[in-house]
């Protein structure tokens, strides 16, 4: 991962107030010349330190209003055919590996409770899945934040 400097953390703060700010605007804002902020945010780009910017898309918007949690419980031996195949389903926005009794966490958006199920046992059915686990989110109550994490680290 790279270390990322002052100039930029003081880029993604201003990013992180305001996503859709031009170079010539971060660039006056932070009294930074025009080439420092692009060449700043390709590199920042390029090692996978900003997100792509399609997760600002709220999935609500396009009509999947059920968010839920998906644990699953995975062969090892299929480990990767597993998570080809999870990678497939459009509906699993997030997957993350993790310690405990389950091996995955996918966070994954639904039309409606009969849709969540199709979506459930479309995971169900991956290779290497023997076990899953739904867990329905009620509300975020925290929205997805990184901005903070800018002046502590």
């Amino acid at each position: 991962m790279t270390n990322v400097d002052a100039v930029s953390r003081r880029i993604l703060r201003a990013l992180d107030e305001q996503p859709r700010a031009t170079v010539a605007w971060l660039s006056e804002r932070l009294a930074v010349a025009r080439g420092t902020v692009q060449a700043r945010l390709a590199a920042l780009y390029e090692p996978g330190v900003l997100r792509p910017s399609t997760t600002l898309v709220r999935p609500d918007a396009l009509g999947l209003s059920v968010r839920a949690i998906v644990t699953a419980e995975v062969d090892q031996a299929r480990f990767d055919e597993a998570i080809r195949a999870l990678r497939a389903i459009t509906e699993v926005v997030e997957c993350v590996a993790i310690a405990g009794q389950s091996d995955l966490q996918c966070q994954v958006y639904a039309r409606d409770s009969a849709d969540l199920y199709r979506i459930g046992q479309l995971i169900l059915r991956c290779p290497g899945i023997r076990r899953t686990a739904t867990a329905v989110v009620l509300r975020e109550l925290i929205e997805y934040r990184v901005g903070q994490l800018l002046d502590g680290h």
